[in-house]
């Protein structure tokens, strides 16, 4: 059981906001960690949108028209006597996400020693998504062989980044994204593991491939007893509920990433389960609603 489970204890930094919410599923122990928040400017998010549309979603939704805040969460899984990390977050405060970068010390306050990690999963390799394992002293303090699983697709594109396939990325972003994968490859290249389809890291705990965001871009499936719980990663933003049609900026494939997020999200409307995904404001965890011809997030009520 995690340390925070119940609640009680006294925290052990000077922060006032929330940053790690627990729940089970089943016998498998979860922990929903926050990272901070990434600031970006809103026509990212729907690249294929009219402004105007744009606007009046940001305006119902009660969101500033220029530039907004990102959550950036993070999921630590506990099965079968294995801990696993899932993404490391953004790593080191950057100048331009200030916000940001508190992955490690939340761990930490989290009661997770790192030498303790039995296994890191990474979604896709983003530098919001890699970054926790760059930063100074991670490396050191993980196992010298901790494997990390990453579908074989993510780790041959990051070998040859190419991003002619999405034209409206910010201009600042592939160089960004490159160097991040390419600092993680040299560091880290020898303990990938990788798979094709999917593979289960742990019992119950089972990462699949999608496609869409990044050609070899995942989903984490966590299954016990009847329970259930899917983590997204990036395969739906805010803004992916009420237009799932729309490209943000940061897709690689923005109509292949439409239709995952469309298909990921009618299978979790049709058995209810509950989701956690990376930019859902923390602790993400909720359920999709069939709204029309789009779809609804419910929020779930925290538990104390």
């Amino acid at each position: 059981m995690f340390d925070n489970a119940l609640h009680l204890e006294r925290p052990k930094t000077d922060e006032l906001v929330p940053s790690r919410y627990a729940l089970r599923v089943g016998e498998i122990d979860v922990l929903v960690v926050s990272d901070g928040l990434l600031s970006l400017k809103t026509p990212n998010l729907a690249t294929n949108a009219d402004p105007s549309e744009v606007a009046a979603w940001l305006d119902h939704t009660f969101l500033p028209p220029d530039e907004m805040v990102w959550p950036v969460n993070v999921v630590v899984v506990r099965s079968g006597g294995r801990t696993i990390l899932i993404d490391s977050g953004l790593g080191e405060q950057q100048p331009d996400f200030r916000r940001a970068g508190r992955w490690a010390q939340r761990l930490q306050a989290a009661g997770i020693d790192l030498a303790s990690v039995t296994d890191v999963v990474l979604t896709h390799m983003h530098f919001d998504h890699v970054g926790g394992l760059l930063v100074d002293g991670v490396r050191e303090r993980l196992r010298p062989d901790v494997p990390i699983h990453t579908a074989a697709a993510e780790a041959k594109f990051w070998a040859s980044p190419d991003f002619s396939t999405n034209a409206s990325m910010p201009a600042w972003f592939p160089d960004a994204a490159r160097s991040a994968a390419a600092r993680f490859l040299t560091e880290y290249g020898s303990q990938l593991r990788l798979f094709e389809a999917e593979y289960e890291v742990a019992p119950g705990v089972l990462v699949r491939r999608t496609g869409g965001h990044t050609v070899g871009h995942s989903v984490v499936r966590l299954a016990s007893g009847g329970d259930r719980l899917t983590f997204l990663g990036d395969a739906v933003l805010p803004a992916g509920f009420d237009h799932p049609d729309w490209h943000n900026a940061f897709e690689h494939d923005p109509e292949d990433a439409a239709r995952v997020r469309i298909g990921l999200l009618q299978e979790l409307a049709a058995t209810r389960e509950p989701l956690v995904a990376c930019h859902l404001p923390f602790p993400s965890l909720g359920r999709v609603a069939v709204a029309g011809d789009a779809f609804r997030f419910v929020p779930a009520y925290w538990e104390y």
